[in-house]
């Protein structure tokens, strides 16, 4: 495919604007992190979904691609820049890396269809009948285009919960469309969790026209039980021959099929109107034909989904696709889009405004309101009038900074979740830390769903929340050690929910390296869930507040004050049972840096760094704040990085890891020595060198729009402190940004002098002069009621704040090494 070597953005369909409103989704970039450092490939880059969608949408209507070689691939999205397209279906996840997760019920324009007689097409193998893209794949928000090199170019737009295909094809070719109820995103190189196929039914209506039917799949990224989804799909025009087919269960790319003997490739079995799976889960799907001697060259298509019935999916698609014109649908979505999500950041869109930051801005807000699924109505699993969200893909990477945005410009949408993940754990007994395909798992340090109800609540989000049952959610998981769910790629404790190292934990106070995996990082995760939970319990239950914030402090458990590395001494280290510490571990170096390491996707160099709730006591720990500097200023110089994390890093070699959460905020510990003008040039710095308006135009994994979502606040010139109220301040990105916050209340924030430099030379907040380079969500009220931060910029690095610096709400003083007790 040549497509890899540019992408189109349709720009000119979206230059609509009027004078009442901006069309910011015209720069978007929906291809912006789709590759990675190894040009035309995926590995290394967003893992992004690129597709029709809506803001938080069901649906994610894209291609399913097989790009080889797999190890430089990255199938989670769909979409991958060389890949062949194997189909064309619902459901997506956006920017997430492990095993894939759907990519079903699928559709796949054929100009040919085997006849069993050896023309080549196998309806039952991927491999005879996929395709290659020719020309520049073309997308806009709401909106993808391609062509395939048979000829037929492909459309594509969706709604929450429906979508539209237009195919055009070649006026000299057949014209069929394959209907695949067993295809789904393929994980050949782990099989362990792969998904794979358990059966389904489809049946075409009397009229000829209209398919129904479900679809079940299973395990992949979470191991979870099977999806069940319904299907109601409809063609704009009656084919001249439909059928149903079935046959045995192989695997959907490649030739593996299971059979009790070393048979061939088999062949399809068509079975009329109807087709079910039976007791070997045979696979079925159908066939619509519209013969070569028909004139008609343009078929269209329109599906609903749901995960309860068949009626739902084709109530959805009747009411959601009422029109057949795709554009409609198309201009539908980018409404929904400017409406709900871009006008919620406004700024300057003049002719001379800055397109670049433009495109950096609009597209990062895009693709951090792909995921998680809003399924509200659409919860299989029991009855309940909260709402029901899935797809958390994950705490681990949200809970970081995307939340506490998403309270800012989404209350609606947050408070939703919130309430949804407090019902998970009323109705299957714990809040997920990650989810999907209505199952939890995985979790990767700590129940960080504890941190995300956290930073709601001390910034005084209720609404409709039940904050009692909110409390018992994080408190069970500050308590009960859950089940052994016997992952294989933990040995030592569950990956579904919950903490499994409690068994260290609550005796130890710290987690230890012989009874658990990933001692270092749990550590330090489960002394932020420990305060998340203290936080809540000072307004839910006073009488506890007292043992969390104590808790909090078990990180100091697992510091080793004689631990060396670099010239530096004072890590947080792996730490046995029986008190001693890990003496030879490369506190530069976590191997695998995985699920079964001593630390999690980060070293103990990074972990050191990341004790938000007690910045106070790291710094003092480290020496105080000359070595304190001295070391943060170490880990921004290149070539110091001491482990390879592959996608999780490539090609950064700074200790610092701006493509993984565990760093995100420490570019920002300087304003806690009282030099901001050092986080401004340390972040300022990394944005400028990794983050592009192109294809390669993240540094990693998008992590749900995790890493988009550190750009975005980087450009308001503000970051916050996750589980407290804290907002430290730093350098806009533009002169004039109006953010509706809370609803319907603006908080503008002005940058005077930008042009003359992006350091800080004063504050003013409500046009008070701030000498403080933070402050809280409370302060003047601004971000509930609104109001103005002026900054004034120049070229100075000037230490321009007199105040105090902010807080450590969770200081505690505990003897390293020592114990809680």
């Amino acid at each position: 495919m040549k497509a890899h070597a540019g992408r189109v953005i349709a720009l000119s369909v979206l230059a609509r604007c009027t004078s009442a409103q901006v069309d910011y989704s015209q720069y978007v970039n929906p291809f912006l992190g789709s590759e990675g450092a190894i040009p035309g490939y995926a590995y290394g880059g967003g893992d992004i979904f690129v597709g029709g969608a809506v803001p938080f949408g069901m649906v994610k209507l894209g291609l399913d691609t097989f790009e080889e070689p797999v190890n430089q691939s990255a199938l989670n999205g769909g979409w991958t820049p060389k890949g062949k397209v194997t189909g064309i279906s619902l459901l997506h996840e956006s920017g997430t890396g492990g095993g894939p997760k759907y990519g079903y019920p699928a559709q796949m324009p054929l100009t040919r269809i085997g006849d069993g007689a050896g023309d080549g097409v196998n309806l039952l193998d991927n491999r005879t009948y996929w395709q290659s893209r020719v020309g520049d794949d073309v997308a806009s928000v709401g909106y993808f285009k391609t062509q395939f090199e048979s000829g037929v170019t492909v459309e594509l737009s969706a709604t929450r919960h429906a979508s539209i295909y237009q195919y055009t094809y070649p006026s000299s070719t057949d014209k069929h469309v394959l209907i695949d109820f067993s295809h789904y995103l393929p994980y050949p190189s782990r099989s362990w969790d792969s998904q794979f196929y358990t059966g389904g039914e489809i049946q075409i209506q009397p009229n000829g026209s209209i398919y129904t039917g479900y679809t079940s799949i299973a395990n992949g990224w979470c191991l979870g039980p099977p999806v069940t989804i319904y299907v109601c799909g409809e063609f704009d025009s009656a084919p001249d021959n439909a059928e149903t087919f079935s046959g045995k269960n192989t695997f959907p790319v490649g030739r593996h099929f299971r059979t009790f003997d070393n048979g061939t490739t088999p062949q399809p079995t068509f079975r009329g109107s109807e087709a079910r799976s039976g007791p070997l889960n045979d696979r079925v799907g159908a066939i619509f034909s519209w013969n070569g001697t028909n004139s008609l060259s343009l078929i269209k298509s329109r599906v609903g989904v749901s995960f309860m019935s068949v009626d739902k999916a084709c109530a959805y698609k009747n009411e959601e696709v009422a029109s057949w014109d795709i554009q409609q649908t198309a201009q539908a979505a980018r409404d929904e889009w400017n409406r709900d999500v871009f006008s919620k950041i406004q700024v300057d869109a003049s002719p001379s405004a800055n397109k670049t930051r433009l495109a950096l801005l609009y597209s990062s807000l895009y693709f951090m309101h792909l995921i998680p699924s809003e399924r509200v109505g659409e919860n299989p699993l029991w009855e309940s009038d909260e709402p029901y969200w899935d797809d958390f893909y994950t705490m681990w990477d949200l809970f970081r900074n995307q939340v506490s945005l998403w309270h800012l410009i989404q209350p609606s949408y947050y408070e939703s979740m919130i309430r949804s993940l407090i019902d998970m754990f009323k109705n299957e007994g714990y809040m997920p830390d990650g989810r999907s395909g209505n199952y939890n798992g995985l979790v990767q340090g700590g129940s960080n769903a504890d941190n995300v109800l956290a930073d709601a609540y001390v910034k005084g989000l209720r609404g409709q929340i039940n904050w009692t049952e909110g409390y018992a959610a994080v408190k069970k998981n500050a308590e009960v050690v859950p089940f052994f769910d016997q992952n294989p790629v933990d040995p030592l404790g569950s990956l579904k929910e919950g903490r499994s190292a409690l068994i260290d934990w609550i005796p130890l106070g710290y987690v230890s390296a012989d009874r658990s995996t990933r001692a270092v990082s749990k550590s330090v995760e489960y002394s932020l869930n420990d305060f998340a939970v203290s936080q809540i319990a000072a307004g839910e239950e006073p009488g506890d507040q007292e043992l969390y914030l104590q808790r909090s402090a078990g990180w100091q458990l697992s510091w080793d004050t004689e631990a060396e590395a670099r010239g530096f001494t004072g890590f947080v280290m792996p730490r046995f049972v029986n008190g001693t510490f890990h003496k030879t571990y490369n506190i530069t170096n976590c191997g695998d840096c995985n699920w079964s390491d001593e630390s999690y996707e980060g070293t103990a160099f990074e972990y050191s760094f990341v004790i938000p709730h007690d910045v106070e006591r790291m710094i003092d720990l480290m020496g105080g704040p000359q070595h304190f500097e001295t070391r943060l200023d170490y880990i921004f110089q290149p070539n110091t990085s001491g482990v390879d994390l592959g996608v999780n890093g490539l090609g950064i070699t700074t200790i610092n890891n701006v493509a993984n959460e565990p760093d995100f905020g420490t570019p920002y510990l300087y304003n806690y020595l009282n030099k901001q003008w050092k986080s401004v040039q340390r972040s300022r710095q990394l944005a400028n060198d990794f983050y592009f308006n192109a294809s390669q135009g993240i540094p990693g994994n998008s992590d749900a729009g995790a890493l988009n979502c550190w750009l975005v606040w980087q450009m308001l010139g503000l970051y916050p402190i996750v589980t407290t109220p804290v907002y430290l301040l730093e350098s806009p990105w533009f002169s004039d940004i109006n953010i509706t916050v809370n609803h319907n209340s603006t908080l503008r924030i002005k940058a005077e002098s930008l042009d003359d430099g992006y350091y800080v030379q004063s504050v003013k907040i409500n046009g008070n002069e701030w000498s403080k380079n933070w402050f809280e969500h409370g302060d003047f009220d601004i971000m509930t009621e609104g109001g103005e931060i002026m900054f004034t910029l120049g070229e100075e690095q000037k230490v321009w704040e007199t105040g105090d610096m902010p807080p450590s709400p969770g200081h505690r003083v505990v003897e390293p090494g020592g114990s809680l007790s």
